[in-house]
């Protein structure tokens, strides 16, 4: 089996980029690696710290190595860890890539606990990605008004050359016009420049586009060919599968059988993950 670099080598050199899909639910979680397999895509699995406090990090670790000694190419992500004790947890249980989030930390303090999780990580595992971030990524994993961004939330060209440098990330998370979560009362657009200068800045990192929920198709392609090579998408999932599930429920059957009820979220989670994968790497793209 290809180790997760391997992917993001090739989806740099042909331009496109990997999939990254939280869940918190084993259905969720199929349904992710079922779609990328009948997509014969490689796919990245995610829990947050919130998703992994629910879920377990010790059994989504043995939920996706099932996957995987299925054949399938998929990797396990600790996404937005933002704590020593809980990244550490998430790497001493076996998860295949972390990402320290201390981007809401001063930048000095972002460098020293990304390093020093960088250090641990790969003295444990040296073939283990790591993912630090930088700028300020607004918003939440949910559907919200309005969200104020301007350009000094934008992740700096010469801070990430530096970062870089100081931590020895293997991808960075970066803030050029994305935000998390879906906004109903603006239109969230990329800052394309932004993304140029990141690049030209840091020309052998791979770059993640966080809060992918919500922005127009074309912005992510540009920004894939652009040199984008990962993709984060929860917000939209959550609410396929809420709707779903409150459409189920809603039914006048006194069904109680739990994989019936939950049959149309696990179908509407498919179809998001199905029409993001196909985005994502798509041959226009090169």
């Amino acid at each position: 089996m290809k180790i997760l670099n391997d992917y993001f080598k090739k989806a740099k050199q042909e331009k496109w980029a990997i999939g990254h899909f939280n869940f918190s639910t084993a259905d969720q979680l199929k349904a992710i690696v079922e779609t990328a397999t009948e997509l014969n895509k490689p796919v990245m699995v995610a829990v947050s710290e919130g998703e992994a406090d629910f879920f377990g990090r010790a059994q989504a670790v043995a939920l996706v190595k099932t996957y995987q000694e299925m054949g399938h190419a998929v990797f396990l992500n600790a996404d937005h860890h933002k704590s020593w004790e809980t990244i550490k947890e998430a790497v001493d249980v076996g998860f295949d890539t972390v990402l320290i989030d201390a981007s809401k930390l001063p930048y000095e303090e972002n460098i020293t606990l990304t390093k020093k999780v960088v250090e641990y990580a790969k003295s444990s595992n040296p073939r283990m990605m790591i993912e630090g971030e930088l700028g300020y990524l607004r918003g939440s994993s949910e559907i919200q008004k309005k969200i104020e961004i301007t350009e000094a939330d934008y992740t700096k060209p010469e801070q990430a050359k530096d970062f870089v440098k100081k931590t020895g990330v293997d991808r960075l998370a970066i803030v050029f016009g994305n935000i998390h979560g879906i906004v109903t009362e603006q239109v969230e657009r990329l800052h394309l420049p932004t993304l140029e200068a990141i690049v030209e800045a840091v020309p052998d990192t791979y770059l993640v586009l966080h809060g992918a929920s919500g922005l127009p198709d074309e912005d992510i392609q540009e920004a894939i060919k652009r040199g984008i090579t990962n993709v984060h998408v929860n917000t939209e999932l959550r609410v396929a599968y809420h709707d779903a599930l409150e459409k189920e429920l809603a039914k006048p059957d006194e069904s109680t059988t739990p994989y019936k009820i939950l049959a149309p979220s696990y179908n509407a989670t498919k179809a998001i993950v199905r029409e993001k994968i196909l985005l994502f790497s798509a041959r226009k793209n090169g």
